[in-house]
């Protein structure tokens, strides 16, 4: 009878442990990617409110310039259902990335969702600048 209560307990964990793990995740990738902003090819980071895509990441990277030091850095890979491989573009407001697929919406500035049926917001990164090298790593 022990052993029976034992194997329930063992079937239950496993199913538990199934139901939690996230499947609808970005596939991780190595991000170590450096720019000088000064470069004309990165005039849009130059000024505060500015985007650039760059490659790196799952589907691209999409960095935002927050503030004069802030950059922001996300993955281009859609949140919403990911194993769709959908990207996200900035739209004509230029204040958020929409999903090409979904139409979800995510706010620039910190990557949150906006408009579903995204609930996830986008993948970030890890941003330095010292005033003109802006480096961008996991």
């Amino acid at each position: 009878m022990k052993n029976w209560i034992i194997l329930g307990l063992l079937i239950v964990m496993m199913t538990c442990i199934k139901c939690t793990k996230n499947d609808d995740s970005i596939p991780l990738t190595t991000v170590d990617v450096t720019v000088n902003i000064n470069q004309p090819a990165y005039f849009d980071l130059q000024v505060v409110g500015g985007w650039e895509y760059l490659n790196g990441g799952s589907m691209g990277l999409l960095v935002y310039r927050q503030s004069t030091d802030v950059f922001k850095a996300y993955d281009r890979h859609s949140t919403y259902r990911p194993d769709d491989y959908c990207r996200v573009y900035v739209d004509s407001t230029n204040v958020f990335a929409v999903d090409e697929c979904s139409d979800s919406r995510f706010v620039l500035t910190d990557g949150s969702v906006e408009t579903g049926p995204a609930s996830i917001p986008l993948k970030e990164y890890t941003t330095t600048f010292n005033g003109s090298i802006l480096q961008i790593y996991n």
